[in-house]
């Protein structure tokens, strides 16, 4: 998603908040503050299977809003709280239930003198497997650790030499190796940037000993990564207005990957006029993709059926799970929000 097409998508939600927010709202949540909370956008439902994993009367609920571009949700099950990402603030914000929300990281992406662009923040978060946060910055060009002194590291800022481009979203293998992909969105002129040095969006992973391999070049415009519960599958997204679609990578032995396929193509979607680009996505369970893309959040089956859709009612950068589980958080456009599911996903960390 670009910064102009934000822009405008910024400006229709100021409208859109100050109109619908004070008129719709769901049930109160038990713990929560006792105002009932505001819902966005509506649920649809394409295939029976759908109802298994996102209950009938589930509602988007609206947890906070004000963002430039909120992006890369984390649920920290160790202290029971969300991080995100607002990638133009460079800005790490947390949010817990009861406490709401307050800044848990800043500057987040970009630690140099000067300006840099709009996109200088994190984008995406994880944790690795000691519990310590993993972060893809753009102004840094950097995958860093946010070691439990406090203190960041650098995990890896270049291939063969040369400076990535702007690392965007990362998974956790169990192995404690890290993919990430590197599209350049984070770069104050993007594609065209002349502090770019290499030609190609890549795909890669960081070995435990820190040895950076390229593992697919071939992506226009990768974006949101995801491993399958059995982690022989890696999910990427394409956030190419010319081939929005996701593909999926069959992970070998030696943690590579082979071809890969075109998973789902979001292209019909996308010519329907729905806000949104594949973006960040998130696989429960039992092997069924949350992926944001055109709409909201598109539910898509392993064989690759799209079952239904969070119709966020804006462009949907994200998303999470939390809790136990079974709840999902969403990051989309200005909102931070949360849908209740059927279905539970894996927590990262430990």
């Amino acid at each position: 998603m670009t910064t102009v097409s934000r822009i405008c998508f910024i400006a229709v939600e100021l409208l859109w908040v100050s109109t619908v927010f004070p008129c719709r709202h769901a049930r109160a949540v038990e713990g929560g503050p006792p105002d009932l909370l505001p819902t966005v956008g509506s649920i649809e439902r394409l295939d029976p299977r759908f109802d298994a994993l996102v209950p009938k009367g589930a509602v988007i609920e609206v947890l906070a809003s004000g963002f430039e571009w909120a992006e890369g949700p984390v649920w920290v099950m160790q202290e029971g709280h969300l991080l995100f990402s607002d990638i133009p603030r460079n800005r790490v914000n947390r949010w817990k239930q009861g406490e709401g929300l307050t800044v848990h990281l800043e500057p987040a992406g970009f630690t140099g003198l000067g300006a840099y662009g709009s996109e200088r923040g994190s984008n995406g978060l994880t944790l690795d497997r000691q519990g310590c946060l993993i972060s893809c910055e753009h102004g840094d060009r950097r995958v860093s650790r946010l070691t439990p002194g406090g203190g960041k590291r650098t995990i890896a800022d270049n291939y063969q030499g040369k400076r990535f481009n702007s690392p965007n979203d990362c998974a956790v293998h169990s192995s404690g190796a890290i993919y990430f992909t590197d599209p350049p969105y984070g770069l104050p002129k993007g594609f065209d940037d002349p502090a770019r040095e290499l030609d190609f969006c890549g795909v890669y992973r960081i070995a435990p000993d820190g040895t950076v391999t390229l593992l697919c070049k071939t992506m226009t415009r990768p974006n949101g990564i995801c491993f399958s519960p059995d982690e022989k599958l890696l999910y990427v997204a394409q956030s190419d207005p010319a081939a929005p679609l996701w593909k999926v990578f069959s992970v070998q032995p030696d943690g590579t990957l082979d071809a890969g396929r075109t998973f789902f193509d979001g292209t019909k979607l996308f010519r329907e006029r729905k806000k949104g680009l594949p973006d960040g996505l998130k696989v429960d369970q039992a092997g069924n993709v949350f992926a944001t893309g055109p709409g909201g959040v598109l539910v898509i089956a392993p064989d690759g059926t799209h079952l239904g859709t969070l119709l966020a009612g804006q462009a949907t950068a994200n998303c999470a799970f939390g809790d136990d589980g079974t709840m999902l958080y969403m990051t989309a456009d200005s909102h931070l929000c949360r849908v209740k599911l059927s279905t539970a996903g894996p927590l990262p960390g430990p």
